[in-house]
Formats: C-alpha cells, sequence, structure tokens
C-alpha cells in the first residue's frame, strides 16, 4: 500500500489531478467506484482540501458513464464476434455466461428484476458493478431507462457501503499500511 501512495503523490499534487485520477480510476472495469473511493480517502489523508462529497460525485458520474454505451453497443459487439475465429470461442462464452447468469436472476427475481439488478450492482463484491449489472440488463432485454436507474442506485449503495468501510475499518488499515 505505501508503493500505491507514493506513487499517487508522486503525479497526483494537486486537487483538480486528484479529482480527474479519481474520475478516470472509477471508469476502469472491475475496479470502478470500489477501487475510486478507497483512492478518495488516500487523497483526502495527503490534502486535507480534497472534498470526499465532491470526489464521490465524480467517481459516480466516471462509473455510470460507460453504462449507456455497454448497454447499446457490448451486446453486439459480442454478437459480432462469436462467428471470428480468433475471439469467437470467448465471445460466446460471454454471451451463454451472460444469457445463464440474466436467466437465473430474472427466474430468482421475477417480476422484481429492477431491484434485483440494483442490489447487483450495488453489492461490492468481485464480478458486480455497473458495468456487469449494464451488460446483464442488455441481455436480459430490459428497458434501458429501467437498466440505468438500477444501475445508478446499485452505484449508490455500493458508494455507500465503500465509503463505511473506508471510514470504519480501512481508514485503520490504511494507517498501518503506510
Amino acid at each position: 500500500m505505501s508503493a500505491l501512495k507514493e506513487f499517487l503523490q508522486t503525479i497526483c499534487t494537486d486537487s483538480i489531478t486528484q479529482y480527474i485520477a479519481c474520475f478516470i480510476i472509477s471508469m476502469i472495469p472491475l475496479i470502478e467506484l470500489r477501487g475510486a473511493i478507497p483512492v478518495a480517502y488516500l487523497f483526502k489523508g495527503m490534502n486535507p482540501e480534497f472534498n470526499l462529497v465532491a470526489g464521490y460525485c465524480i467517481i459516480a458520474l466516471g462509473n455510470m458513464l460507460p453504462v449507456p454505451v455497454i448497454f447499446f453497443f457490448a451486446r453486439k459487439v459480442l454478437e459480432w464476434g462469436k462467428d471470428k475465429k480468433v475471439i469467437g470461442k470467448f465471445f460466446t462464452f460471454c454471451l451463454e455466461k451472460g444469457h445463464k447468469g440474466g436467466a437465473k436472476l430474472q427466474e430468482k427475481a421475477g417480476r422484481g428484476l429492477f431491484p434485483a439488478l440494483a442490489l447487483f450492482v450495488g453489492i461490492p463484491v468481485p464480478g458486480t458493478g455497473a458495468w456487469t449489472g449494464t451488460l446483464a440488463a442488455s441481455l436480459l432485454d430490459m428497458k434501458f431507462k429501467e437498466s440505468i436507474l438500477a444501475a445508478m442506485c446499485g452505484v449508490v449503495l455500493a458508494g455507500v457501503i465503500i465509503g463505511l468501510a473506508c471510514t470504519l475499518g480501512a481508514g485503520a488499515l490504511f494507517g498501518i499500511a503506510g
């Protein structure tokens, strides 16, 4: 952790750079908001002028920015690539996995697909998040507006959970580690 802290101190010397770093980190698949919020807390420790509320808003915006693109294009790209020689097996695997996971989610959720998707995006465990949830919504043929709102609710939930974890527990870990 201290190497990360030193690296961030070297390249992110002012608040603007720190906000930009949080924004970019929140857009990275699998890392998303779950990785950007602890970095924001690290910045707050390095720079008392760093505003966590503004950081949260910027992080949520960065996490949600790719969602419409994923909703409208990820499925099309996977379907386009499933017949290609080099990438076909992987793309087919992704489509089949998405369809099976979506069918299970829909079966368990019944008519409550919206809250199920929001919880899927919001519970911060590996493999969940706005990227994965939006792809699942696309594969389930959910409506765009419903998918975006569920992802947004999930991002807010994940932000609260990760923020509490950073405030209550991980803050001590960061202090010990670096």
